[in-house]
């Protein structure tokens, strides 16, 4: 598995519901957190258009992806369905 850097955009490979996440949606990794023998971790921080944050969340190696030159911005309306 790959480790990324302190501030590096990654992108999200599986939906994370309960966080209001879906693949594709792109963080920044704010912190790495490694634990001899399990999966390296990071906690990666999401924001909106506007640059507010909306959500802060901590997920295994595995559900990240750096950004390559194929992939494209692009702009998903919340849903506001409660």
């Amino acid at each position: 598995m790959m480790a990324f850097e302190l501030f590096q955009d990654v992108i999200l490979t599986t939906d994370l519901p309960e966080h209001g996440l879906c693949a594709g949606d792109v963080g920044t990794v704010v912190e790495r957190h490694v634990v001899t023998g399990k999966e390296d971790g990071y906690s990666v921080e999401f924001f909106d258009m506007t640059g507010q944050t909306v959500a802060v969340v901590t997920a295994r190696v595995s559900q990240f992806r750096s950004p390559t030159a194929a992939d494209r911005p692009s702009v998903r309306p919340l849903s506001h369905a409660n």
